[in-house]
């Protein structure tokens, strides 16, 4: 928590003063009660219950203070407001180690059914392309707001060929520089450059394997999403048990495990400020799809919450207020 005043927060030192002048009107009281008292009678008299409740109001009244006092420093906190733009491009491995069977039914039906539902789940207003990767990284569907093209695009999909990870990257990052079908407000001026205060670019990799292909290496393309500002978001699907059949010189087939590249998706994910995630399994790559997609709806805000400290003071003042008037019409 931050505050447009601190320098206040040393009101808070007035707390402990006031309840060490407290204890001393009881002892005085006290002693002055005993003065005058006949110490016989006094001792054969017990002590009435409920005499506890006479220090509420005076400890609900300092309790008051505290949020009071706060308040007067001009707290500060981080909230989650709708983002009003944001620019998704998914960027999907069709190699042939999508056709793995670890993550049931399949690596590249898992990760079908989950970038549908992710992709449904995003607010209207946000763009989204596709770019595929095998051999070759391929633009399947431009950034846009009709979601039609994107799902089309994503059942369709069939896995096949090697990984080329880098320059699926690559193509991810030239589509959220480039304005988004039917944004009027789009330009080709825009194009590489950074983002507008509050309007977020995010490409999301998921891959199951190594690099194997294409022209551009993982982290080289890491570096130019870096320097663009566009924070890339990593998926590394699958378990080092995976497996899939492919033929040999002789025309046999043979099993080969395909286990994820996990340091290279988690070295792109941190050079780009982006944040890394495993998916062993459909259920847990759904829940990833979730939490990135809430992340990407909505950003943090510094807001200002004087009134909140406020309002607890208000409640707490009232409530000593209440108390000594229904104990001892009095407040002590």
């Amino acid at each position: 928590m931050k505050f447009g005043a601190p320098i206040l927060l040393w009101s808070l030192l007035s707390i402990p003063a006031l309840i060490a002048l407290y204890v001393a009107a009881q002892r005085r009281r006290m002693r002055y009660a005993v003065s005058f008292t006949n110490l016989q009678v006094l001792e054969g008299i017990q002590r009435p219950a409920g005499a506890w409740r006479r220090h509420i109001p005076m400890a609900l009244f300092l309790g008051a203070l505290v949020p009071l006092l706060v308040g007067l420093a001009r707290p500060q906190g981080s909230v989650l407001v709708p983002r009003e733009q944001a620019t998704i491009v998914l960027s999907m491995d069709v190699s042939g180690s999508m056709r793995a069977t670890d993550v049931a039914p399949s690596r590249l039906e898992a990760a079908q059914a989950a970038a549908l539902t992710f992709t449904d789940g995003l607010p209207d207003k946000f763009p989204v392309g596709l770019v595929t990767f095998s051999d070759e990284a391929e633009v399947l569907a431009q950034p846009s707001r009709d979601r039609r093209v994107v799902r089309e695009s994503i059942a369709s999909l069939t896995a096949s060929g090697p990984t080329a990870m880098g320059d699926s990257i690559v193509q991810a990052l030239r589509l959220t520089a480039a304005p988004a079908e039917g944004d009027p407000s789009g330009s080709p001026g825009a194009r590489n450059r950074r983002p507008d205060r509050g309007h977020l670019n995010a490409v999301l990799l998921l891959s199951d394997g190594a690099n194997t292909s294409g022209d551009t290496q993982p982290m080289e393309a890491a570096e130019r999403a870096r320097a663009l500002g566009v924070p890339v978001f990593t998926i590394a699907l699958g378990t080092p048990e995976g497996v899939v059949e492919i033929p040999d010189d002789f025309g046999q087939r043979r099993l080969v495990r395909v286990p994820p590249d996990y340091d290279t998706l988690r070295s792109i994910a941190k050079v780009t400020h982006g944040e890394y995630f495993y998916a062993p399994s459909e259920d847990e790559l759904r829940r990833i799809y979730d939490e990135i997609g809430s992340r990407i709806g909505f950003e943090r805000e510094q807001e200002e919450l004087t009134v909140v400290f406020a309002a607890a003071a208000l409640v707490l003042a009232a409530g000593a207020g209440a108390s000594a008037f229904a104990w001892g019409n009095r407040f002590p």
